[in-house]
């Protein structure tokens, strides 16, 4: 039996982070360096990363990085949406995301308790509106997710989604904020605790699920008054 000091501690582990130099990525990063994990992450701007590293080396985190893409979102009615938008949508939010599980499949069987964290968006769960493709995307990384959970376990690795509502950060949707019954947009760090918490041993039995981090947007099936 697992102590419980293990069951709640992530050292000794290693986790890759994509785009850990702001908003959620940066605050994952944070969350399981805090709990002893060694991350590994990637930014589009190589400034940031190198600042990023700088202050993460001072608070003792191990932390390493690399530059990458991560995902993002074109604004625009379905009628509107080009063929290269589908293509740039469905290739940084879903492609991306399916290789690098390809790629990481042979680190997380090795590792005998493997654990893929998906951030999807409460967009795969409920109509956004002038988003259709980026709706898309998430409700297929969802699926993804899922589709993992039971295709891998026999490796004991786990796949779950987490999927933020309006969360301060540069992709926020201020528009839903008066559908969120909490009032209030979420903070990264709410939602970096969720993926933590799903990296630990203590949440070894929950794999295959999408779960909301949205101050109960998804649940309020009618506006308030």
């Amino acid at each position: 039996m697992m102590s419980r000091e293990r069951r709640w501690s992530l050292e000794g582990m290693t986790a890759l982070v994509t785009g850990g130099t702001k908003g959620i990525g940066h605050a994952v990063v944070e969350e399981l360096a805090s709990l002893g994990a060694t991350v590994h992450t990637c930014s589009r701007n190589k400034d940031q990363l190198n600042e990023c590293l700088r202050a993460w080396k001072i608070k003792g985190f191990r932390v390493t990085g690399s530059i990458n893409n991560v995902g993002t979102n074109i604004k625009k009615t379905t009628r509107e949406y080009t063929a290269e938008d589908f293509s740039f949508l469905m290739s940084t939010n879903l492609e991306s995301a399916f290789h690098l599980c390809q790629l990481a499949y042979p680190l997380l069987r090795a590792s005998g308790a493997g654990s893929i964290v998906f951030i999807s968006s409460v967009a795969g769960q409920v109509s956004v509106p002038a988003a259709s493709m980026y709706c898309a995307t998430k409700g297929g990384m969802n699926q993804l997710a899922r589709s993992l959970a039971c295709e891998w376990a026999k490796d004991n690795i786990r796949s779950n989604s987490v999927a933020p509502g309006i969360i301060t950060t540069p992709l926020s949707e201020k528009a839903m904020m008066s559908q969120t019954p909490l009032g209030r947009p979420g903070e990264p760090e709410e939602v970096a605790s969720l993926v933590a918490f799903l990296c630990l041993p203590a949440a070894s039995y929950i794999s295959g699920q999408t779960i909301c981090v949205d101050g109960a947007l998804t649940s309020n099936g009618f506006p308030l008054p």
